[in-house]
């Protein structure tokens, strides 16, 4: 990436930010940080002032926003998932299986078959596919199918025997079926097929994927169970030839040393507290309504839930969790309300805590979360994707359904909302999340649109104590997105205290990325941006 110019302007655009009376068309930056948004006058006026002229971008009437900020990511297996086997949205078990063997006879050097995001809930025949099956599709091949939500996948005879002590795993069905244990060990045998060249090219090619979508920061949720600690190494020298910001967190419990040692913002993000609904592994306190046998796994408890943000806050990291069902949320809560009698409200507070997914909290954790201000990393696409009397969540939960994903009480407690895709649980596209929070299924749940804006952007940033990002307040970095608006405007009135937001109807067409920039420096243009012949360009 090239040095910022020392003083810059935007102008000729349309700011996300003014008031609809006084529309804001310019942004002036010095030293990398916004000195002033306003009119053209504005813009005529800085380019004026100081020592030398400013490099003027003309916006052409674009849209320039606060860049966006996705608070769950796991980097490398974007970039798996990216270059290898989508079976995201594949209609049937026969169509995963005919695009295993495609992919098959189309990767002949490939130590292992990797595809990513089967849903069986929406098939003809809701059963996800066998090891055998996956035996006949790729014969003699490693073959490793995960199912959308990353807690349960399914795996072939030939991986099936590299895995040491596999048939004893809690969580090995002989059907070739993998979720706790057992997929643990199997992922830790895959990171050691995947080498280091592959790693990295991984990671870069979802920092592009990232800056393509207008994404500057992400936090990358890293974990034992994820990946190796060294890729955390590997994905901030991707950030850094991208010129993202990378903000890591380790999913290890009360592993002070080790987060000390690696660097990271803290003991967060995937340290899982339970599973999934997709893969009835999340955590709940009446079992699921399809299969009444069981209720979830939960693999923290309110103690060590205590201990961990305890320890975490002497230390002066961020402690977090993944937490999904009620009853495990039910443990996070209470585990707080301990850490706070041991160590006060106050020094929770300062830490800026967060938990992950919060899908299913009750009135009660809420206020625990409201009180201690924890951050809470949510994904609207959650929702968006498995929401509603027919999705995937009422399958699971019957009419428990309208408990999950709860944005607007969240919001309104107020809990401090942070956005994020859990790529590659679902896709990278921020405006597709923000329609989504603000369509949810749940129509008492929906949020404003600047709202869900806003925990995309400056919720992001906050999470990661980072104060002058997601924002375009006077002194705050200059991470600037650019946007062409093919679907037109919300509507706006007087007494809005934002305009220029696009119009996130059902079916319109979302905006497309045209410059992104960190810190006043361009990072990603795209092929429409027409002042590119002095940019640096991703």
């Amino acid at each position: 990436m090239g040095d910022a110019p020392q003083r810059l302007v935007l102008r000729n655009g349309l700011v996300l930010g003014g008031r609809p009376s006084v529309p804001a068309t310019s942004i002036a930056v010095e030293d990398g940080h916004i000195v002033s948004v306003g009119d053209e006058q504005l813009a005529d006026s800085f380019a004026g002032s100081g020592h030398g002229a400013p490099e003027i971008i003309d916006l052409e009437g674009a849209l320039v926003a606060p860049a966006f900020v996705d608070s769950h990511v796991h980097t490398v297996r974007t970039g798996l998932a990216i270059s290898g086997l989508d079976l995201t949205g594949v209609a049937s078990r026969t169509a995963v299986l005919d695009a295993l063997a495609h992919h098959a006879r189309t990767h002949d050097d490939a130590s292992v078959l990797v595809g990513q995001g089967w849903d069986e809930t929406g098939w003809p025949e809701p059963r996800p596919p066998t090891g055998d099956e996956l035996e006949r599709a790729a014969p003699g091949r490693r073959a490793y199918l995960t199912r959308v939500d990353s807690h349960s996948a399914v795996i072939s005879p030939g991986l099936a025997t590299l895995v040491p002590g596999l048939e004893q795993l809690t969580g090995w069905t002989p059907d070739g079926r993998v979720e706790r244990d057992a997929h643990h060990a199997v992922r830790n045998v895959l990171e050691g097929l995947i080498g280091p060249d592959e790693r990295l090219a991984a990671a870069r090619t979802a920092c592009r994927a990232m800056a393509a979508q207008g994404i500057v920061g992400f936090h990358e949720n890293a974990a034992p169970h994820i990946g190796p600690e060294h890729e955390i190494e590997v994905v901030r020298q991707a950030a850094a030839e991208t010129g993202l910001r990378a903000t890591v967190y380790w999913g290890e419990l009360m592993a002070v040393d080790s987060a000390r040692r690696l660097g990271v913002a803290g003991l967060a993000g995937d340290l899982v507290a339970d599973g999934a609904f997709g893969s009835r592994t999340a955590a709940l306190s009446s079992p699921y309504d399809d299969r009444h046998d069981t209720c979830g796994h939960a693999y923290v408890t309110a103690e060590q839930v205590r201990d961990h943000v305890v320890a975490c806050t002497g230390a002066g990291l961020q402690a977090g969790f993944h937490c999904i069902g009620d009853a495990a949320l039910d443990a996070i809560g209470e585990g707080f309300a301990r850490a706070e009698e041991a160590i006060g409200g106050d020094a929770l507070r300062h830490a800026r805590h967060r938990l992950e997914h919060v899908e299913m909290p009750s009135p009660a954790v809420i206020q625990v979360l409201s009180r201690l201000e924890v951050v809470a990393s949510v994904q609207p696409m959650f929702d968006g994707l498995w929401g509603g009397p027919e999705g995937m969540y009422a399958a699971r939960l019957g009419e428990r359904w309208r408990d999950t994903n709860p944005f607007l009480d969240l919001e309104m407690a107020p809990v401090r909302l942070a956005f994020g895709s859990d790529s590659p649980v679902t896709a990278l596209g921020p405006w597709a999340a923000i329609r989504a929070a603000v369509h949810h299924h749940h129509e008492g749940q929906r949020l404003p649109p600047m709202f869900a804006f806003r925990a995309h952007t400056r919720g992001g940033a906050f999470a990661a104590h980072d104060d002058l990002g997601g924002h375009l307040g006077q002194g705050a970095r200059a991470d600037l997105a650019v946007w062409d608006v093919p679907g037109g405007y919300a509507p706006s009135t007087p007494d809005q205290l934002t305009s220029a937001l696009p119009d996130l109807s059902p079916g319109a067409p979302l905006p497309s990325l045209r410059r992104l920039l960190a810190a006043g420096v361009t990072i990603h243009t795209s092929d429409t941006d027409p002042d590119t012949d002095h940019e640096e360009v991703s």
